[in-house]
């Protein structure tokens, strides 16, 4: 768990992120044991391992918003929110910008999918999910991050090295492998995207 000043951020597991602040957020929750109820779910894309019904009712209560694009709220009942990449929307006070996500050099996640990660605002800081993509341009209009999670297995997503050079770029203050151990990839992916981020960024491995 990553404590930063009044916010916790917990990863649950290949992309699945837990943010409490003033509220609760999960983020592409997948293969939960339960837990605490989420004010707001977001899902970046209908891929299985990240748009799972079965889990998100796990951690629904009532007036729980499940956000994400259109063919991810299609598969859910009860309060949704459709969103595309540009958008910025404020839910339950907490507003959450969309961000692109896709692949630039393999099929898994073509852009033309519209699939998304999510900058939230919580608490005066900015957490940045990626969701399942490459390196890419919009990522350079990322400022003042406080906490970027990026991907870093390869074969679906970036690789430890591609990360690095995105978070390089970035210059979040924290930056938190995810999306290995568990589908795809090893700690020693994390490990190596750990010694390539250059200062002042310091990289969390949770």
């Amino acid at each position: 768990m990553l404590n930063l000043d009044g916010i916790t951020i917990t990863w649950l597991g290949h992309d699945t992120t837990k943010i409490k602040g003033d509220k609760v957020i999960y983020i592409d929750p997948f293969q939960l044991k339960g837990g605490e109820p989420a004010d707001i779910v977001l899902i970046t894309h209908e891929h299985y391992d990240h748009c799972s019904p079965e889990d998100v009712a796990r951690i629904t209560k009532k007036g729980t918003t499940v956000i994400g694009t259109a063919d991810v709220t299609a598969k859910y009942k009860g309060e949704t929110k459709t969103v595309k990449a540009g958008d910025s929307v404020t839910v339950h006070g907490i507003t959450i910008q969309v961000i692109p996500a896709y692949n630039t050099n393999k099929k898994f996640h073509p852009r033309a999918s519209g699939w998304v990660g999510y900058v939230v605002n919580m608490n005066g800081k900015r957490v940045y999910h990626a969701g399942d993509t490459d390196y890419i341009p919009e990522m350079e209009s990322l400022k003042d991050i406080d906490v970027a999670l990026v991907p870093v297995s390869g074969t679906y997503v970036m690789t430890a090295e591609e990360a690095a050079e995105a978070v390089n770029r970035m210059k979040p203050t924290v930056a938190v492998p995810i999306h290995y151990g568990s589908i795809v990839g090893t700690k020693a992916d994390a490990e190596r995207f750990k010694n390539l981020v250059k200062a002042p960024t310091k990289v969390e491995i949770l």
